[in-house]
């Protein structure tokens, strides 16, 4: 079911034309800042995989790829839906050192995405991955690491606010660091999406870690596969956006699973047929680099900085007849 929640008042500072030549701005100057700071090198990935090969990202295990047949082979090929896994066996495949990382443009069809203002079919996003050693699998790296992303978020901010003067600079100068847990102690009463919109209004960055562990009062804060990220040590980086007035999650990332958590977390989700397929089996093998990684949306940051509406002004993608009628009569030009 698609929604549509437009501001009164609001209007694109931006019009078609010169919108492109911002998103371009935009994502030119964050991923080359995000290279250099993590010491990442831009490599070329699949956009389908072998369902066999255990590659695709099964997100909360109900989502349904979009698959489909190929000439001369027996097996179907299924979209990504994102290369949460791929880029670990990258990282060996291609000779990466300890220290070194990748990142590519992922371009996904989530068929089953409940549609509204930030939610699309279309998926874009820098995927990241990077080799760490054994003994960086600990909080200290997951919170540098944010960091060093932030700061670039907020550099990017600034160069957009020199270039475009409706731009104003609006994230806090310090990210804040809060768990799943902490959020259920603090409040009880709230769903899940009620919490961090809540925590992020305070804040105004949120880093919102131990997504996918069953929290004290029974359930889990969202979703999150159990054999790439470690759910003691993932998260996502939330950011207040004034705009619509919500708590808009900007990326999801951790410290992988390494042969010990992806046991325990297999067998948690109910998830132990995985232990057979390739790349699982590669991890419990020891046969894989220690990472971290994930995956930075790009119409979510360029949505964000160019302060629009609805991710359908900074990229193409298929909304309802309902939609495009809503957004048309409130001035929102869908690309």
């Amino acid at each position: 079911m698609e929604q549509i929640k437009i501001p009164d008042g609001y209007h694109s500072a931006l019009n078609l034309h010169d919108t492109q030549i911002a998103i371009k701005t935009v994502k030119d100057f964050f991923q080359q800042t995000l290279a250099q700071k993590l010491n990442l090198l831009r490599v070329s990935a699949p956009v389908f995989v072998n369902p066999s090969s255990g590659l695709n990202d099964n997100l909360n295990g109900v989502e349904r790829p979009v698959s489909f047949d190929i000439k001369g082979q027996p097996e179907n090929a299924e979209i990504v839906h994102s290369l949460a896994k791929w880029k670990r066996y990258a990282l060996k495949k291609y000779g990466f050192a300890q220290g070194e990382g990748l990142y590519t443009d992922m371009i996904a069809i989530r068929r089953d995405e409940d549609l509204d203002n930030i939610h699309s079919v279309y998926v874009d996003q820098w995927d990241w991955e990077k080799i760490i050693g054994k003994d960086q699998r600990n909080m200290d790296t997951l919170v540098s690491t944010v960091r060093t992303i932030y700061s670039v978020l907020r550099k990017t901010e600034k160069y957009m606010a020199v270039q475009y003067d409706y731009i104003e600079e609006i994230l806090p100068r310090e990210i804040a660091f809060v768990s799943t847990q902490e959020l259920v102690d603090m409040y009880p009463e709230l769903t899940p999406k009620e919490r961090e919109y809540q925590i992020v209004k305070e804040k105004g960055a949120v880093f919102l870690m131990q997504v996918g562990k069953t929290l004290t009062n029974g359930e889990r804060h969202d979703g999150r596969a159990p054999d790439y990220d470690d759910w003691e040590l993932n998260g996502d980086i939330l950011v207040y956006y004034p705009v619509l007035d919500i708590a808009l999650e900007l990326s999801s990332m951790g410290i992988r699973v390494d042969e010990d958590s992806l046991d325990k977390q297999l067998t948690i989700a109910g998830c132990d047929d995985r232990r057979e397929l390739p790349f699982q089996k590669a991890i419990l093998n020891k046969e894989l680099p220690y990472t971290i990684g994930g995956g930075i949306g790009q119409s979510r940051i360029c949505m964000f900085f160019l302060r629009k509406a609805h991710i359908g002004e900074v990229h193409a993608s298929l909304w309802s007849q309902d939609v495009m009628n809503e957004a048309k009569e409130k001035g929102v030009q869908l690309l």
